[in-house]
């Protein structure tokens, strides 16, 4: 069972219970008895980060909020305390914790975050040594914030696990049909309708990307639709996300490497998990918006009929392209979803793939690339909603000289280009399938970490879904 985030400022008596309170103030704290004030003040000289205090019938943890040069950092900060505090509540199998926020800044909603994320665990296909964490609820008792914030943040943060499931799954229990049927479930779940087409209704949209990439695979893709539209939509062109949603990827006949490489290819629907996520927490939290998913799935396999390097296919649009690298397949499926987008005139089209190592490469797993065409107002506010949870963006340029990297001697265009600026190239063979506002976002370096980071964790991150909430919520208003 996830971990229960709610709200109730009538602490129970003998309630586990942490404190968040500025350094000059940690003494000072209504809440301690004399002797525990001095003990406080003592830690605090020392420059402990958390103080606590065991009263036998429960536990008082003394929190101290971390300095910084930022508000976004102190934010930050307090998300990576609350990830420092889990680990303590673990050891001592606390199973309830509340949270009092002294500091006057409502900064509570920021520790329960990092203390909610970090209580993740994916033990599914675990039979034995399953350790499950015993913190079950998370209660903000902050006057300063109201139900409704708390409420929000839930179904935000839920979103985000559910999503991690969705990428921690491994390819043997996920091909692409039972991805779509993972889409109808949470669609059903958080009230968004949702339509799964299969391999003959994509056959008769003619989606050669799409069906290139699939070829070589026994199982058929799929090609789902999301759609929330609430009769209070405010907008009246909807906003699109696409994602890119190859289940596995070996790289088809352009073979991947297996370590480090092939062997975490599972999580390469990252980018269609993070459309499904924002999606659920939209829909959740009722967001007046108009807002639609598209995920084009399939796996990459180097089978019988897979296509090879130097084949031509025709996209959606009736484009052409020279298949140079099937390991370059994201872009092919993505370019026939964003063809596909148009059919609704969007206001804006974000799209979110894992899609090249050279953008991993060029930031590492600090922030995700972004690059599109709709303008510096849009990409501002993205960024912004990306400093406010820290899932910072770094804008890399669409220059037209890039594209020449792109042309074919034997078709309109050629999926890769040289061996320099992989991620832009990417993003420019994508820009060609485009007529609207677009921001592609790479998260090849964000959505899946082979080592622990904070309250991120482990393997699946969950990125972008709580970026992307805050900007479309901030439109909403």
């Amino acid at each position: 069972m996830p971990t229960q985030l709610k709200y109730d400022i009538s602490l129970a008596k003998n309630t586990d219970l942490a404190l968040l309170v500025e350094a000059g103030k940690a003494a000072q704290l209504p809440e301690l008895q004399p002797e525990e004030q001095a003990y406080v003040q003592q830690q605090v000289e020392q420059e402990a980060k958390f103080i606590l205090l065991n009263r036998y019938s429960h536990r008082v943890y003394v929190v101290v909020a971390p300095e910084a040069k930022t508000d976004n950092l102190r934010k930050e900060a307090i998300r990576q305390a609350g990830h420092a505090l889990l680990k303590q509540l673990k050891t001592d199998k606390v199973a309830h914790i509340a949270l009092l926020d002294k500091t006057g800044t409502g900064a509570s909603l920021y520790l329960a975050e990092g203390i909610y994320l970090s209580n993740y665990t994916y033990l599914k296909h675990k039979t034995k040594d399953a350790k499950p964490s015993p913190l079950q609820s998370i209660t903000v008792a902050d006057a300063q914030v109201t139900e409704q914030q708390v409420q929000e943040l839930a179904h935000v943060l839920e979103a985000v696990l559910k999503i991690r499931d969705l990428v921690n799954e491994p390819h043997s229990h996920q091909t692409a049909t039972q991805l779509g049927e993972q889409f109808v479930e949470l669609g059903n779940e958080a009230g968004f309708k949702t339509e799964v087409l299969d391999e003959l209704q994509i056959q008769s949209l003619k989606m050669g990307g799409l069906l290139a990439v699939n070829q070589g695979s026994e199982e058929p893709a799929t090609f789902t639709i999301m759609e929330w539209k609430p009769e209070n939509s405010t907008n009246t062109q909807p906003y699109v996300l696409v994602g890119k949603g190859v289940v596995y990827d070996t790289g088809g006949l352009s073979l991947k490497p297996t370590p480090n490489s092939m062997d975490y290819m599972k999580s390469d629907m990252a980018g269609a998990a993070a459309v499904a996520g924002i999606l659920y927490a939209v829909a959740k939290n009722k967001l007046p918006l108009h807002v639609i998913g598209l995920v084009p799935a399939t796996d990459n396999r180097p089978g019988g009929q897979a296509v090879a390097p130097g084949d031509v296919i025709t996209m959606y649009n009736g484009m052409t392209v020279e298949v140079l690298n099937t390991d370059a397949e994201g872009r092919l499926i993505l370019a026939d979803a964003l063809c596909f987008a148009k059919k609704y005139n969007p206001a804006l089209v974000l799209d979110f793939a894992t899609l090249t190592g050279a953008a991993l490469r060029a930031i590492g797993k600090e922030a995700s690339v972004v690059m599109g065409t709709a303008g510096d107002e849009v990409m501002g506010a993205l960024k912004k909603a990306g400093e406010e949870v820290h899932e910072r963006l770094v804008e890399f340029p669409l220059w037209d000289e890039y594209k020449k990297q792109l042309e074919s001697d034997v078709a309109d265009l050629k999926n890769i280009g040289g061996v320099d600026a992989g991620a832009i190239t990417a993003g420019k063979f994508l820009e060609v399938f485009t007529s609207y506002p677009w921001v592609h976002f790479d998260i090849a370096g964000t959505a899946y970490l082979l080592s622990e980071d904070s309250y991120r964790g482990k393997l699946a991150t969950g990125t972008c879904v709580r970026l992307v909430y805050n900007y479309l919520s901030a439109l909403a208003r």
